[in-house]
């Protein structure tokens, strides 16, 4: 078998065999595949497209390129969540607490933010102390012990998705639904869990920037988790504007602890609610989505969820206290406001253009090697649909730093656009995909 002659293969546009499949990715991952050939493979791949047996068999030979998480000995359905990426996306802190009070077993497997998207264990990492890194075992007593367990990805899960998306990301590869797919589901099929539900992202502030791709992307990451026995299910959700009001580290830790408490934003609380309602009632512990819903809801009423988290910080050594004291949180030094230029209703808010903002004073990381600012961001003041007057704070930038504070303002600034007209709120929830098909909400 050559390389050479499976590229031309999917070049010409026929089918691939599992075979071939494995044997360009298994030599590509071991180095006896050049970058050049497999970039060759990529946009062969990318301009003729994977079948869909293709792409689940693309998605395999990556989850057998390195070791998988064995989750045998945790006692339960073990359940995880994953986010296509998006601004403002504290999810994971919120519900992973609400489904582990509800009786699923939480263990999940996390990345950092690269760009104007957040990453999970940034946030966490921004909680005094938080450790990331678990050990095999402590990540088993911990999901039995506590219900919950967010982590960082070890060296060795998946590889060879690694070395792949660094080759994509400088070939112009990225933006291919099958390589989307395969990347995402490799990393969660590694990680060991029985099922898993997906919110995939749309909008200015997603990397889908349409709903209708939003949904191809969605269904096909639910067919490769069905055909290799996964329950899995995908919610397609909007960012055209950030989530709830905090964008930054320490501040979405903040609105996280204040939504656990009872005093979340509206679409954030929507959001978790129905997210965690799925994840519920794939564990089995409710009959339907609805019941799993007001179990949810439940969870924050009567305190366990919160109590959830303080646990799952207090596990992974961070200072529990932040719970009921949120000034031990990073803090920026200057909190700078930025003013409606006019009267009138916000008509919308560039999700992207605010996650740029806050990645430029610290909040993310335009390089991989970029060090965070836990303390920095932007908190929205008015969401769209919201009634301003000239001069009203719409928002705030935090940040510690001089540097591009100028030009982070005016990104925000320009991020808003107000009109004198009212405008009603747009939806949250635009379709739910499982192995029974697509409806669209």
């Amino acid at each position: 078998m050559r390389a050479y002659d499976i590229i031309i293969k999917k070049r010409n546009g026929e089918s691939l065999t599992k075979d071939e499949i494995d044997f360009i990715v298994e030599n590509y991952n071991k180095g006896s595949l050049p970058d050049y050939q497999m970039a060759a493979f990529t946009m062969a791949a990318f301009i003729k497209g994977l079948e869909p047996m293709e792409t689940v068999w693309f998605t395999m030979a990556m989850v057998n390129s390195g070791e998988q998480l064995d989750l045998s000995d945790v006692k339960g359905v073990k359940v995880d969540k994953h986010s296509t990426g998006g601004v403002g996306d504290k999810t994971t802190l919120i519900l992973g607490p609400i489904a582990a009070a509800a009786g699923v077993r939480v263990a999940k497997i996390s990345g950092r933010g690269l760009g104007h998207t957040g990453g999970t264990l940034d946030k966490l990492e921004s909680i005094p102390g938080f450790n990331i890194n678990i050990s095999g075992s402590d990540f088993i007593d911990g999901v039995n012990k506590y219900g919950i367990v967010v982590a960082g990805q070890t060296e060795n899960l998946v590889p060879a998705d690694k070395k792949l998306y660094a080759l994509r990301d400088v070939t112009g590869t990225v933006d291919n639904i099958p390589l989307i797919a395969a990347s995402i589901m490799s990393k969660k099929i590694a990680s060991g869990a029985d099922a898993i539900v997906l919110d995939v992202k749309t909008g200015n502030g997603a990397f889908m920037k349409t709903v209708e791709d939003s949904i191809k992307l969605a269904k096909t990451m639910v067919e490769i988790g069905s055909r290799v026995g996964r329950k899995t299910i995908a919610v397609v959700t909007s960012n055209e504007q950030p989530l709830g009001h905090a964008v930054g580290n320490a501040l979405e830790v903040k609105e996280a602890i204040e939504t656990l408490k009872g005093n979340g934003p509206e679409d954030l609380v929507e959001l978790c609610s129905i997210l965690a309602a799925q994840m519920i009632r794939l564990a089995g512990e409710s009959k339907d989505m609805e019941e799993g819903r007001l179990k949810a809801l439940k969870t924050i009423s009567d305190g366990t969820a919160l109590e959830k988290f303080r646990q799952m910080i207090s596990n992974q050594h961070g200072d529990r206290r932040v719970i009921d004291d949120l000034d031990i949180l990073p803090k920026a030094t200057k909190i700078i406001d930025v003013h409606a230029p006019q009267n009138g209703y916000v008509h919308s808010i560039d999700a992207e253009q605010i996650g740029i903002a806050a990645m430029m004073v610290g909040a993310g990381r335009e390089l991989k090697e970029d060090k965070i600012d836990y303390g920095s961001g932007v908190v929205l003041c008015h969401k769209v649909g919201d009634k301003v007057t000239k001069g009203d704070v719409i928002a705030q930038l935090h940040t510690s730093n001089d540097c591009r504070v100028k030009e982070a303002t005016e990104r925000i600034l320009n991020a808003y656009c107000v009109k004198s007209e009212p405008k009603e709120k747009e939806p949250l929830i635009y379709a739910m995909v499982d192995s029974d098909g697509t409806k669209i909400v």
